[in-house]
C-alpha cells in the first residue's frame, strides 16, 4: 500500500503552503494532523499500531476503563504505542455520572497518562447520548482541577457555549450516535456551533467513511475523531489512510473556500469573443 506522502504532491501553490502551516492548536498544543483516532475494536494490537500509523494521527484516545494502567505488568495497548510519538487522550467512555466521570479522569492523570481528557458522561447504554446537566457538573470540576477538558457533547451550541464559558479547551459534538456511522446530521447546527464558540470545534461521533469526515472539515471544523469507522471497516489500514487524505482534502478545501451554489448553469468557458 503506498504511503500517503506519496499520494499527495509536494506543497506547490500558497493554499498547499498555507496548508502545510495550518496546524492545529488545542490549549496551547500544535499539532500537524486535525485527525484524532481511538484504539478500541482492532483485531490486534500490531493493526491497532498500524493503522494509527496511516491515518497521520498524531492525538491518540484511550478509554481508561478498558486499559489495566495499574499493573503494566500485562499486555496492553499502551505498549503497542509510542508515547514519544502520539498524544495520549484518556477518555472516560463508559461513564454515567460526574461524579464518576470525574474519578475516571483523576485515575488517569494519577496512572501517568494525560491531564488531556476526552470527557464523556453518557445518558443511557441504547444510545449514548452525552448527558448535558452532569456533562457542565464534570467540566466545572475538571477545569478547576487544571485538567485540560475536550467534552464529547451533543450538537446544540447553547451547551457548547457552556462548556467554553467553563473553560474547556474545545468542544466535541457528535454527529450522529457512536458508531452508526451515519455521518453528519445536522449540518447546520455544527455551524452555528462554529459561529457560538472561539475554541476549536471537532466532531466526535458519527462518521462512517472518507466522505463524511471531508464533510465536517469542509463546514470549517478544526477536527474529527473516529474510532469505529477505521477499526470496523473491512480494511483497516485502507480506511485508515483515506481519513487520513480525507481530513487533509477536506481542510484544504475549506480554506479554498468552495464556489457559490446555483440553481443555474455557468459555462466554464466564456463566450465573449466567440468567432461566429
Amino acid at each position: 500500500m503506498k504511503g500517503v506522502m506519496e499520494i499527495i504532491p509536494e506543497a506547490g501553490n500558497h493554499k498547499e503552503m498555507e496548508m502545510a502551516n495550518d496546524n492545529l492548536v488545542i490549549a496551547g498544543r500544535e499539532f500537524s494532523s486535525r485527525l484524532m483516532v481511538g484504539t478500541g475494536k482492532y483485531a490486534t494490537f500490531e493493526q491497532m499500531a498500524r493503522a494509527i500509523e496511516l491515518s497521520g494521527a498524531e492525538i491518540v484516545t484511550v478509554a481508561v476503563r478498558r486499559v489495566n494502567i495499574l499493573d503494566r505488568s500485562k499486555e496492553s495497548l499502551l505498549d503497542h504505542l509510542d508515547l514519544k510519538k502520539y498524544t495520549l487522550l484518556p477518555n472516560t467512555a463508559g461513564c454515567y455520572t460526574a461524579d464518576d466521570a470525574v474519578r475516571t479522569c483523576r485515575l488517569a492523570r494519577e496512572a501517568g497518562l494525560s491531564d488531556f481528557v476526552k470527557l464523556e458522561v453518557l445518558a443511557d447504554e441504547k444510545t449514548l447520548f452525552p448527558d448535558n446537566e452532569e456533562l457542565l457538573k464534570a467540566a466545572a470540576i475538571l477545569v478547576k482541577e487544571g485538567f485540560t477538558v475536550l467534552p464529547y457533547t451533543t450538537d446544540d451550541p447553547v451547551t457548547c457555549r457552556k462548556l467554553e464559558a467553563l473553560g474547556c479547551a474545545a468542544v466535541m459534538p457528535l454527529g450522529a450516535p457512536i458508531g452508526s456511522g451515519l455521518g453528519i446530521r445536522n449540518p447546520s447546527n455544527i455551524r452555528i456551533i462554529l459561529e457560538t464558540v472561539k475554541v476549536p470545534v471537532i466532531v466526535d461521533a458519527g462518521v462512517g467513511t472518507a466522505s463524511d469526515a471531508a464533510i465536517a472539515m469542509e463546514l470549517g471544523c478544526h477536527g474529527v475523531l473516529m474510532n469505529t469507522a477505521i477499526a470496523g471497516a473491512g480494511d483497516p489500514l485502507a480506511m485508515a489512510e483515506a481519513m487520513n487524505l480525507a481530513v487533509r482534502a477536506g481542510r484544504l478545501a475549506y480554506l479554498a473556500g468552495r464556489i457559490p451554489r446555483k440553481l443555474y448553469a455557468t459555462a466554464s468557458s466564456p463566450i465573449d469573443g466567440v468567432i461566429e
